[in-house]
């Protein structure tokens, strides 16, 4: 199957590879040597995260603080 990059850097997914990725809206993009490999993300797992981040009562305030201080060492 070929996609084909258009002006504005657009590619359209052929309906043949999307359809077996029915709820999916997000993919994350990246690089490996010569390819760029596309990877579903499933929004209710962000939902799942942000749901234990609450469960543990850890804020964003919190988090800010650990990459501060990891960005120390």
């Amino acid at each position: 199957m070929l996609a084909k990059k258009t002006v504005k850097n657009q590619i359209t997914l052929p309906k043949r590879i999307v359809q077996d990725f029915p709820n999916v809206e997000y993919f994350d993009v990246r690089k490996e040597d010569d390819r760029i490999i596309l990877e579903p993300l499933k929004t209710d797992r962000a939902k799942q995260v942000r749901a234990k981040l609450a469960a543990l009562k850890i804020t964003e305030m919190d988090i800010a603080k650990a990459v501060a201080w990891a960005r120390k060492k």
